[in-house]
């Protein structure tokens, strides 16, 4: 039997024309494919929508599509997604075959294109003795997303978790001795779920492990189906154990930045003995994901803005706070303005500032200028010469032989009378015999001046 597996449509206003654009191409190729079935394995939408919602009447005339060339199962999805009774309706849409509406434990059977649902868990003997002679097309295991708020109120929030995976292995290998009668009987099977499978990889390439998830691949395959068509990671992956596989489509459009991997549906050939599968990739936008450790390189920028028309492109760069004013957000949206769309995420790191250890437990300040000194790796003699000048020479004095010193030529004078005998001496250049000429004078690295202006304290 050949199925058109779609899953993790998330129809939303905000994801509107991503997803129709990619499941009305998918159905259109199904449909052309020659598909018999159609699976969507949880997800349809992303949120509560209204009836009327255009998001939501974009995904039924897709349904409706499907269902007037196949069979239609819509498995119920995650809560938060798909809240209870969201897909009712989709069930009383009138088309050439019916749409059914997984929202419970159940198994399913085809048979002349119509679904034949089990009254309880799993079909019962006499309902495989009914089956016999029929020959059904195929045998659906359906596994809806289980409410584990309902399940924490019985067994406690910390347990929750751990006890869905021990009941769903319990009912898969329930279903598996069931569906184990079915191959027996020619019919191809066929499991439906909605969760996580433990050491799977999700769309951002992270490996989910841990006790907590819904399903073990070994209890996937005690179902005994030749095929199970998964929902809700949005990476397309598959495992095979004896002809039997275990499958994601991933997610039908990209929609979130950094996702890997090509967006599509899965087309399968389902026997009762085997199965397998291809990824039929969908027109998904491609979005540009660039980072920078610390300014935005423009010329990289550049290259990367000849190249994005029609793309999602993000930025993200990270700058201390005392220079962020240096790049110009502006001009990297006008470099941009031919890409779908264009996120700027700057992170802006504070400057921390802090004392110099030891500082304030020397009892002068000399002993403070000298311990910051040794700290910063800047020489203390010239600094703590220049201190005790400040603290016994005259301000005026200084001034002026500072500006002499400005303004004389390039050889040293061994010494500068500065004032009368016993008067500090400060030592100055003598006058070049050549006229000088004006010189642009470049700013000095902070170790060198910069104690004039700087807190002496903070480093």
């Amino acid at each position: 039997m050949k199925i058109a597996h779609f899953s993790d449509l998330h129809y939303a206003p905000e994801h509107l024309d991503e997803a129709d654009r990619c499941f009305s191409f998918a159905v259109a190729d199904a449909i052309a494919r020659g598909a018999q079935l159609a699976v969507i394995s949880g997800d349809s939408t992303d949120h509560r929508l209204d009836a009327h919602a255009p998001a939501l009447h974009a995904l039924a005339t897709q349904v409706h599509r499907l269902a007037e060339a196949m069979p239609v199962i819509m498995l119920q999805g995650t809560f938060s997604h798909e809240p209870p009774g969201t897909l009712d309706n989709f069930a009383l849409m009138g088309a050439r075959y019916p749409v059914l509406v997984a929202d419970r434990i159940c198994q399913v059977v085809l048979l002349d294109g119509r679904f034949r649902v089990s009254s309880g868990p799993v079909f019962s003997d006499g309902d495989l003795l009914d089956f016999a002679g029929l020959n059904p097309d195929a045998a659906f295991t359906c596994l809806p997303t289980l409410n584990k708020g309902d399940l924490a109120l019985k067994v406690g929030s910390l347990g929750a978790s751990t006890v869905v995976g021990d009941i769903l292995a319990g009912y898969l290998s329930a279903a598996g001795r069931i569906n184990a009668r079915f191959r027996a009987m020619g019919v191809p099977t066929v499991g439906i779920s909605h969760g996580t499978v433990s050491g799977c990889v999700t769309e951002h390439g992270v490996t989910m492990a841990g006790f907590d998830h819904e399903f073990g691949l070994g209890a996937l395959f005690d179902a005994e189906c030749s095929a199970f068509m998964l929902g809700h990671i949005h990476k397309a992956q598959s495992w095979d154990q004896a002809g039997h596989r275990v499958a994601y489509p991933g997610s039908i459009g990209r929609f979130h930045y950094g996702e890997e991997g090509d967006k599509g549906y899965l087309l399968w050939d389902v026997e009762s003995d085997g199965a397998m599968s291809q990824l039929v990739a969908t027109p998904s936008r491609e979005m540009v994901y660039v980072e920078f450790d610390g300014p935005p390189d423009a010329e990289r920028l550049a290259a990367l803005a000849a190249e994005s028309v029609g793309k999602f492109i993000r930025v993200r760069w990270q700058i201390d706070e005392e220079h962020k004013q240096l790049v110009d957000r502006k001009a990297i949206e006008a470099m941009f303005v031919g890409a779908a769309g264009l996120k700027l995420e700057p992170r802006v790191l504070p400057v921390m500032r802090s004392r110099a250890e030891g500082i304030s437990k020397e009892p002068t300040v000399e002993a403070k200028v000298a311990r910051w000194c040794e700290l910063t790796g800047i020489e203390a003699s010239p600094v703590l010469d220049r201190l005790q000048l400040l603290d016994t020479g005259d301000a005026e004095m200084i001034a002026a032989a500072v500006l002499d010193r400005l303004t004389l030529g390039d050889e040293p004078q061994d010494e500068v009378d500065a004032g009368e005998e016993g008067t500090n001496v400060i030592p100055l250049p003598v006058v070049s015999a050549e006229p000088v000429e004006p010189v642009a004078i470049a700013a000095q690295p902070s170790s060198s001046l910069s104690w004039l202006t700087d807190d002496l304290f903070a480093t």
